[in-house]
């Protein structure tokens, strides 16, 4: 049955809340006499009651509003500049308002015009008798601001609607009202409820900027006046309604006699169609509190005080506003409370059966999503009712994927705001500080989020292609250890090297940071390395690859010894901006050294532990541009240096097997026997998961150890990317076998493609050089297990210049070019 839903293939699309209420109300012209005016804005206040009421909500773009009393200056207002509401505030004494309304709709029909009046008998009668079809809406004004905010919503609400409900799935609030009165209380104190629940559920953003765009998917509201209205809102928006909130007494049609029983025919059509809607039946006839209870909906009686509280907490038990309540069905007791995903995704194997079942029956679940504005998963969920599956524990796995499916899209391509309470295993890159996070993490920063845009990264049976965990220290945290511990005066002498890191090292980092880092090591678990990212670092025009350190360190169970180790490695870091070798390098490249700022990256290291050791199955270097292609390849195709273990082999220099990811089974240095047993690697680094840095170097490899080949072969990491060369034979056989020298071939890998390394490095590099509009150079390491649980992690990622990618591959290839011109296969290979 689980098939069914094909959990692994589910992929969610990321909610692009940034094409949500795109029309938006700037400027509004009020037409009034100059003492209605004054009234109104109590002292000439109005721009800065709604600016303070928008910023005490979160909310951004106040209108600008212009106040005209005659018709000659709201026509010359009107020329002048645009308008997108009209607000009309006549008295008792004339018609003017009403006719200038009129006269400006003739000519600006697109201009929605709201009447705005105080409350009195007189006002009333006369709206009753006046034709009111060029104006939007009319409002009884009691002197509150929240009403102008309603106003300005509703119309933006009303103005977005259709386009927002297409474009991701937006939900809707039906009020169904005619009462001018009852409908200029009840929606000052609606809205005001639903922006207050949307800066809730908007902390649940990563960043700052997700939270301001998340607020944009918060639940419209919209008003109908008439049967009529209301039916037709109700049926072409039926699979996005909250909920509907209705009066018992309205018209049918507009301008038609009231019918005193239209709320609760819409109610019986309503839950005809759909028996779990929540429906709340408003009205000042108590006895229609039966129609109620027949119709399952809640009931508020227009004649109690407090009728504005009880709407809001019957909105927010049934709408799926505030924290999701797990009840029991029989008692209504409450059983367990979530106030965020993370939460439901902890306790759902543990809420008891019966409650479960209740809630998945009435849609509870996507309800409480879809109004946290989380529409892909609440899309994904909704169809999956209990008659379409009947099996809560399959309805617990099925809503647990999602919800790790989900998580994991939306912390991919972000970067997040580090909180301890928040970061976990799905968290994927995040930031401490308000700096910068330097050129290498703004390269994992694009990488990650190039990944996440392009979904067929995901279409790897067995494989997962992302960046490793990554949180970046950015360079305020640089400045401030820099400035509270005074070095700028010793880093900036001419002392040597060695004194330098002793001075950073007795230097103390922010306390604030500690607790971080504890989070930091309870999710990760692995070794961690600490990778510089100045501001200069893998910038576009003047490389500074492997200028400054980078440390790696064991994970231990002890936090406050790793504490101690991560701590001296990011001193280590910090102290290496001021190394004679960086400070050459910037006078060379006409940089001056105290501009320059370093961020530090904290990233989990790739690989697995053996024994005392620790690597990756592989890592390598990617590059989009070929300068030597070989046979078929072509330049555009580009080229990738692979070893065996820690990626400083590579940047050190070492025997690489070297292919072009378009031709894998065309690799140079296994063409033939004598150039495979000469020209392949022998030696690998590794972690000494043994050196906890007691005595920390300036050599940022002093905890790395240089390995002979038959140690990984002892260690049983050589199962797929290892050939075996029998001296009987005389061949080179794919795969490992008992004696014979084992070659780093990874023929499995690119001959035999039980991994697909050569189609994952095609669509990073193709897909990275369209991004950056130039070539690029990707540095990435991958963990392969039996299990099948196989890893590709980028570690970094640059635009390369020209003459660095030469001579990266002259000193790689040069011994090649005068002897091979054309791939010519001239061994065979034994089968594995």
């Amino acid at each position: 049955m689980l098939s069914k839903y094909k959990l692994n293939q589910l992929y969610f699309k990321d909610t692009q809340f940034a094409n949500l209420m795109t029309r938006r109300i700037f400027n509004i012209l009020l037409i009034a006499n100059p003492y209605d005016a004054f009234m109104l804005e109590d002292d000439g206040r109005i721009d800065e009651k709604i600016f303070n009421e928008y910023t005490s909500l979160s909310l951004r773009y106040p209108p600008r509003f212009s106040q005209v009393s005659t018709e000659e200056e709201a026509f010359a207002q009107l020329e002048s500049m645009p308008f997108d509401l009209v607000l009309c505030m006549p008295s008792t004494g004339d018609n003017d308002s009403f006719d200038i309304g009129r006269q400006i709709k003739e000519k600006y029909e697109h201009i929605p015009i709201v009447i705005l009046t105080p409350f009195s008998h007189g006002i009333t009668k006369r709206i009753s008798n006046e034709d009111l079809s060029a104006f939007e809406y009319v409002f009884c004004w009691l002197g509150n601001t929240d009403l102008l905010v309603s106003i300005i919503k509703l119309i933006e609400d009303k103005m977005n609607l259709e386009h927002d409900v297409q474009e991701v799935g937006v939900q809707l609030i039906l009020l169904v009202e005619d009462g001018v009165r009852f409908y200029s209380s009840i929606l000052p104190n609606l809205y005001k409820f639903v922006l207050k629940q949307s800066q809730e559920f908007s902390t649940e953003a990563l960043n700052a900027h997700q939270r301001t765009l998340r607020m944009r998917g918060r639940p419209k509201i919209v008003l109908a006046r008439t049967y009529q209205e209301a039916s037709e809102i109700y049926h072409k928006y039926q699979n996005n309604i909250l909920g509907v909130i209705t009066d018992v007494r309205f018209p049918k049609v507009e301008r038609g006699e009231k019918d005193g029983l239209a709320g609760i025919k819409l109610c019986a059509e309503i839950r005809k169609d759909n028996p779990f809607i929540p429906l709340i039946i408003q009205s000042s006839e108590s006895e229609n509190s039966l129609y109620a209870a027949k119709y399952g909906a809640s009931f508020i009686d227009k004649n109690s005080k407090k009728m504005d509280v009880d709407l809001r907490r019957i909105v927010s038990d049934n709408f799926g506003f505030g924290d999701f309540i797990f009840r029991n069905p029989e008692t209504g007791e409450e059983i367990a409370r979530v106030r965020n995903l993370k939460e439901l995704q902890n306790i759902l194997f543990a809420v008891p059966a019966e409650s479960f079942l209740y809630h998945i029956s009435r849609n509870h679940v996507s309800r409480w999503l879809y109004s946290r504005a989380m529409f892909p998963i609440a899309e994904f969920l909704r169809p999956i009712t209990w008659n379409s599956l009947q099996d809560v524990d399959a309805h617990r796995k099925i809503i647990f994927e999602a919800i790790v499916k989900y998580r994991k899209m939306k912390n991919q391509g972000v970067v997040a705001v580090f909180k301890r309470d928040r970061f976990d295993r799905y968290s994927n890159f995040a930031r401490i500080g308000d700096g910068s996070l330097g050129g290498k993490g703004r390269g994992l920063a694009f990488i990650d989020n190039m990944v996440k845009q392009y979904p067929e990264f995901d279409e790897f049976e067995n494989a997962s292609v992302a960046i490793p965990k990554t949180v970046v220290l950015c360079t305020d945290v640089f400045d401030e250890f820099m400035e509270s511990n005074n070095l700028y005066q010793i880093g900036l002498s001419e002392v040597d090297d060695d004194t330098i890191l002793r001075y950073f090292l007795k230097a103390k980092l922010p306390d604030r940071l500690v607790e971080d880092f504890f989070t930091f090591f309870d999710v990760v678990k692995s070794p961690i390395a600490i990778r510089s990212s100045s501001l200069l670092e893998d910038s576009h025009y003047q490389p500074f690859a492997g200028i400054y350190s980078t440390y790696m360190i064991p994970y231990l169970d002890d936090k406050y010894e790793m504490l101690r180790m991560l701590s001296d490695a990011i001193k280590g870091v910090y102290a290496s901006v001021y190394f004679r070798d960086s400070k050459a390098y910037m006078q060379a490249t006409s940089n001056v050294i105290d501009q320059e700022k370093m961020a530090v990256i904290l990233q989990e290291v790739v690989g697995n532990q053996y024994g005392d050791h620790y690597y990756p199955s592989m890592s390598g270097v990617a590059r989009s541009l070929n300068y030597y292609p070989i046979g078929d390849e072509k330049a555009e195709e580009g080229t990738v240096n692979l070893a065996l273990g820690l990626g400083k082999y590579i940047v050190d220099g070492g025997m690489t097997l070297r292919f072009s990811p378009y031709h894998p089974h065309q690799v140079l240095q296994t063409s033939e026997l004598d150039i495979a047993l000469k020209e392949t690697q022998t030696r690998f680094y590794a972690l000494d998961l043994k050196n906890v840095g007691e005595e920390f170097s300036i050599d940022d490899g002093f905890n790395l150890l240089k390995l002979h080949v038959k140690e990984a072969e002892n260690d049983g990491s050589l199962h797929y990317i290892a050939s075996t060369y029998d001296p009987h034979d005389q061949v080179i056989r794919d795969g490992l076998y008992p004696g014979g020298r084992k070659v780093i071939t990874f023929a499995n890998i690119l001959q035999h493609d039980v991994f697909p390394l050569a189609r994952i490095l095609q669509l990073v590099l193709k897909n990275s050089e369209q991004e950056m509009r130039r070539p690029v150079e990707i540095e990435f390491a991958a963990s392969l297990s039996r299990d099948k649980d196989r890893q590709v992690r980028s570690t970094s990622c640059r635009s390369v210049r020209l003459w660095t990618a030469k001579r990266c591959l002259m000193r790689t290839w040069l011994k090649y070019r005068m002897r091979v011109w054309s791939y010519v296969p001239t061994i065979h290979w034994g089968m594995a």
